[in-house]
């Protein structure tokens, strides 16, 4: 395989950490999971969007940016694979969808800054699912805070998500994990560890799971 950098990426509940988990123990490969529980303005935000939404997004973007900036700075003689599960451009998609227009454009102008900070993902893998099936993940897992999430903030969460990706033609491997089981089922495994072996363009590659 010739990646040194995998990103995995998707709504929320679309079970990134867990493939993350996954791929980082197959490959004995460095992992860099998102911080997530450590941002005190999430639980606020849920509550009351509109006074949170910034301090929030500042502070999601200070850590990920304090994560993925190590990568700069530190190799691993035994690990030359490291996956993620978050894309430091999320910053700017869940900013987007969050925040009022003037505070989105002073947001974008300090991610811009950081951005060309960073190293940049050799492939992405996007995992797409209905909103029906992100819901059921969401009540699952039981986070109390999410528990009320709108249909309507995924939708524009997913919107975000595959508009960033059609844009910008960034290598991706797409797949529709509304009925996948990583954990329990290794044929759809299997479907990811074959994709990352191929010899892929830029842009979308779609991928079906049996």
């Amino acid at each position: 395989m010739n990646y040194h950098f995998i990103t995995i990426e998707g709504n929320i509940g679309s079970g990134k950490t867990t493939l993350a988990h996954i791929l980082s123990k197959h490959f004995n490969a460095r992992l860099v999971l998102e911080q997530f529980a450590d941002n005190p303005f999430l639980p606020k935000f849920y509550e009351n969007p509109g006074q949170n939404a910034f301090p929030l997004e500042l502070f999601f973007m200070a850590e990920r940016y304090k994560q993925l900036k190590e990568l700069v700075h530190t190799s691993d003689l035994f690990q030359s694979l490291t996956i993620s599960d978050y894309l430091f451009t999320k910053c700017l998609l869940f900013a987007k969808v969050n925040l009022p227009e003037q505070e989105f454009r002073l947001y974008q102008k300090l991610f811009d800054i950081i951005n060309t900070q960073l190293v940049q993902p050799d492939i992405l893998i996007y995992l797409h699912a209905p909103v029906s099936r992100l819901q059921q993940n969401i009540r699952k897992r039981n986070r109390s805070y999410e528990q009320g999430i709108a249909d309507d903030y995924l939708f524009r969460i997913q919107e975000a998500y595959t508009n960033y990706i059609r844009q910008h033609n960034i290598k991706t491997i797409f797949i529709d994990v509304s009925n996948a089981d990583f954990l329990g089922n290794s044929a759809h495994l299997q479907v990811i560890l074959d994709a990352l072996e191929k010899d892929l363009d830029e842009g979308q590659h779609y991928f079906t799971l049996p």
